[in-house]
């Protein structure tokens, strides 16, 4: 999850994408695969600058969740695990780098939570602004 302060205050990225099963639109966190050789840090960077073209530093871990997933082009339910990190911005505007996401976008981090489509990341987004809002020096 990707944080930026902005003049407004803080803001995450989000991004918009089409699911492939059922051909809704869905806001969601950037996200991916673990490339074999990379760790899951390797990947969460890597899977952001190729979803958003956004690069970003990792400053926390911020958990992780696991669900099955219903994979209709090989008709079965696949085991996911997802660790999420909170990253920090250090560049790029935030576009649909690589064709997977239709749409990239800045949303306050008040609200951001509200806009997503799955529980367990808009818990992610709860549980980065809380983190954010307790630190002294602030991390951002």
């Amino acid at each position: 999850m990707v944080v930026r302060r902005r003049a407004e205050g803080l803001v995450v990225a989000l991004a918009e994408e089409r699911d492939r099963n059922l051909g809704a639109r869905r806001v969601r966190l950037p996200k991916g695969r673990i490339d074999p050789g990379e760790s899951a840090e390797q990947a969460a960077l890597r899977e952001v600058a190729e979803e958003t073209g956004i690069e970003a530093r990792i400053l926390e871990p911020l958990g992780e969740v696991a669900y099955a997933w219903f994979e209709a082009s090989e008709a079965r339910r696949v085991a996911k695990r997802v660790r999420f990190f909170l990253m920090a911005w250090r560049q790029g505007h935030g576009h649909p780098a690589d064709g997977e996401m239709e749409r990239v976008f800045w949303a306050p981090i008040e609200s951001a939570a509200t806009l997503l489509d799955f529980d367990s990341e808009r818990d992610m987004v709860l549980r980065a602004r809380a983190l954010l809002e307790s630190r002294e020096p602030p991390l951002l």
